[in-house]
C-alpha cells in the first residue's frame, strides 16, 4: 500500500476530472500537470504545478516532447525500498511521484473518420502517455495508475477514506487495466498502419501475428442456453457494427439474438432495392426483395411462414407503417432491426412491447477483412466470403439456355446462398425464395427439403446450389418437382452426367465456377 503525495495528471478525455483532481486537493495531494490539463485544472481554481517548472525543461516539437523526462520516469520507476535507488533520486534532485492520472490521445476514434489522412492519425499516437502508463504499472507496488475514468471514484473513496492510502488490492488492479490498455492501443496502431502500408507485394494477405482487441459492452442474461454465462463485446478496431445497436424497446437482448441480428444484417446489407429477411437459428427462412417494403416482407414470410414464427427480422430501409403493419400481421416476431423505423411505426409496434426494435445504420456498416473461428487451441483465420457475381460470368453448360429471368433470378440467388448453412439449396422465382434447404449432410437432402417447403410453387422456379452437385440425382428430383433452371459451381468428376440429366430434362444449367460453403 502506498501514501499518496503527488499525482501528475495529463489526460486527453478530460471528463469527471475536475471533480476528481477537487478530492486530491482536499486531502493535500500535490498535482503536477501538462497543457490543457493545467489550464482546466486552474480555471477550477485547483492549484497545479506545471511539468515544465516541475523537470527544469520546457515542452518542445509542437507538444511532442513534454513529460519523456527522468524527472518524470525516476520519480515514477524508483524503487522506494532500494536504498541505492534512493540515492540516485536524491542525488539528481528527483522528486517520488506516487500517482499517474493519464488517458491516450484519442486514436481508436480519429482513425474512424471517413478519409481520415496519414498524417493526422500519426498525429494521434501518444508516446508520453504510453511511456508514463506503463513505468507507473511497472512499479505499482508504490505508484498508482489511473487510465480509466471510470476509475476516479472508486480511487478518491478509497483515497478519503484512508487517509490518502490505498491498498495494494487496489493498486494491482489499476495496473492489470493500464497493460489492458496499452496493449489495445498498440494494437489499434498496428492494424491501421498495417492496412494503410499495405501493399501486394511488402504483406502477405494474412499477418504473421494477429491480435483482436475487444471491449465489454454489457452481460447478456445467458448464452445460447440458460446454463451457459455469456456477455457482448465490442471490436475496438471496428465499432460499426452490431456494438451501434440502437434499441428501441422490448426485452433485453439475448447471446442467440445477437448472432440472429448478425445474420439479418449480412444478408440484406447484399441487396440495393428494399429487401426483407427472415432469421431463425442463424439460417434465413425466407428473403426477398420488392417495389416497397412491406412487398418485400410479405414475400419473404411467404417462403416459409411456419419457420418464421418467432423469427429475427432484418430491413435495408426505414420501415414505414405499411410495413410495421405486415410484420404485426404475420404472428409473433422476436426483433426488428432496420435503419430507421417511421413515427407511425413506433406507434405500431409500441403495441407489441416484448418485441424488440433496433436501429442500425446497416449501409454503413464496414466491411470487414477477415472472418475467424475458434477452434480449441487456435484460431481459423479466412477473407470475408464477398464474392459477387456478373451476368457475363455464368457458364451455360446445357443446351437449354436460361431466359434473361432466369438469369436475374441466379444473379439474385446467388447473392443470398452465401449466407445459408451448407449444404445450401434455395428455390428461386423472381426476387424472392420459395423454399431453402440449409445445413443438411446431404445435398439431395437440403435439395428435398427445399423442394417440401416450396410445395407446388416449385413449379417454373430457378434452383440455387452453393457447390457443385456431385451426382445426378439432384437434379432428377428438381425436374420432378418442376424447377426449370439451376446454377451450381460446377467442378465436379461427375459434370458432363449432370449436365446429361440436365439436358434429358430439359433444364438451363449455369456454373459459376464460384463455390459459397458456410460451414
Amino acid at each position: 500500500m502506498i501514501k499518496v503525495k503527488r499525482a501528475l495528471i495529463s489526460v486527453s478525455d478530460k471528463s469527471g476530472l475536475v471533480e476528481f483532481a477537487k478530492g486530491l486537493q482536499k486531502l493535500g495531494i500535490e498535482i503536477i500537470s501538462t497543457g490543457g490539463t493545467a489550464v482546466l485544472l486552474r480555471s477550477a481554481n485547483i492549484p497545479v504545478r506545471e511539468v515544465s517548472e516541475y523537470t527544469g525543461f520546457p515542452e518542445m516539437l509542437d507538444g511532442r516532447v513534454k513529460t519523456l523526462h527522468p524527472k518524470i520516469h525516476g520519480g515514477l520507476l524508483a524503487l522506494r525500498d532500494n536504498p541505492e535507488h534512493m540515492k540516485q533520486i536524491e542525488s539528481h534532485t528527483i522528486g517520488l511521484i506516487d500517482m499517474v492520472v493519464v488517458n491516450l490521445y484519442p486514436f481508436e476514434k480519429v482513425i474512424q473518420k471517413k478519409n481520415i489522412t496519414l498524417d493526422e492519425a500519426i498525429e494521434n499516437i501518444d508516446i508520453g502517455g504510453p511511456s508514463m502508463l506503463r513505468s507507473a504499472a511497472k512499479n505499482y507496488k508504490s505508484v498508482a495508475v489511473i487510465c480509466n475514468a471510470a476509475r476516479y471514484a472508486e480511487v478518491l473513496s478509497e483515497l478519503t477514506n484512508n487517509s490518502g492510502i490505498l491498498s495494494d488490492k487496489v493498486l494491482s488492479g489499476l495496473a492489470i487495466e493500464v497493460f489492458e490498455r496499452t496493449s489495445r492501443y498498440d494494437a489499434a496502431i498496428y492494424e491501421f498502419l498495417k492496412n494503410r502500408f499495405k501493399t501486394d507485394n511488402s504483406f502477405s494477405s494474412f499477418p504473421k501475428e494477429f491480435s483482436v482487441s475487444f471491449g465489454k459492452l454489457q452481460d447478456l442474461r445467458y448464452g445460447e442456453n440458460p446454463h451457459q454465462a455469456a456477455a457482448f463485446y465490442k471490436d475496438n478496431l471496428q465499432p460499426q457494427g452490431l456494438a451501434g445497436l440502437k434499441q428501441l424497446q422490448g426485452k433485453e437482448l439475448s447471446f442467440n439474438n445477437i448472432l440472429d441480428l448478425n445474420a439479418a444484417v449480412d444478408i440484406v446489407r447484399e441487396f440495393d432495392a428494399p429487401a426483407a429477411v427472415i432469421i431463425k437459428h442463424n439460417n434465413p427462412c425466407g428473403i426477398a426483395q420488392d417495389k416497397t417494403l412491406d412487398k418485400a416482407f410479405v414475400k419473404a414470410w411467404k417462403c416459409d411462414a411456419l419457420s418464421a414464427f418467432g423469427g429475427i427480422i432484418g430491413f435495408n430501409r426505414p420501415v414505414d407503417a405499411k410495413a410495421a403493419a405486415a410484420v404485426i400481421k404475420s404472428g409473433f416476431m422476436e426483433c426488428v432491426v432496420a435503419p430507421e423505423f417511421t413515427p407511425e411505426a413506433k406507434t405500431l409496434f409500441a403495441a407489441k412491447k416484448n418485441l424488440r426494435l433496433l436501429v442500425l445504420d446497416i449501409c454503413g456498416v464496414a466491411d470487414e477483412l477477415y472472418d475467424f473461428k475458434k477452434v480449441s487451441g487456435g484460431l481459423l483465420l479466412q477473407e470475408k466470403d464477398s464474392r459477387a457475381l456478373k451476368a457475363e460470368e455464368l457458364k451455360i453448360v446445357s443446351k437449354v439456355k436460361p431466359t434473361k429471368a432466369q438469369i436475374d433470378a441466379m444473379i439474385f440467388g446467388w447473392k443470398l446462398i452465401k449466407h445459408v448453412k451448407s449444404n445450401a439449396i434455395a428455390l428461386i422465382k423472381g426476387t424472392q425464395t420459395i423454399g431453402i434447404g440449409c445445413g443438411q449432410t446431404s445435398r439431395v437432402d437440403s435439395a428435398l427439403h427445399a423442394l417440401a417447403k416450396a410445395g407446388k410453387s416449385a413449379r417454373g422456379s430457378v434452383l440455387i446450389s452453393d457447390a457443385f452437385l456431385p451426382k445426378p440425382d439432384t437434379v432428377t428430383i428438381a425436374a420432378k418437382a418442376g424447377v426449370k433452371a439451376i446454377v451450381q459451381t460446377g467442378g465436379s468428376i461427375m459434370d458432363e452426367a449432370v449436365i446429361k440429366e440436365a439436358d434429358k430434362k430439359k433444364i438451363a444449367m449455369v456454373m459459376t465456377g464460384v463455390r459459397h460453403f458456410k460451414h
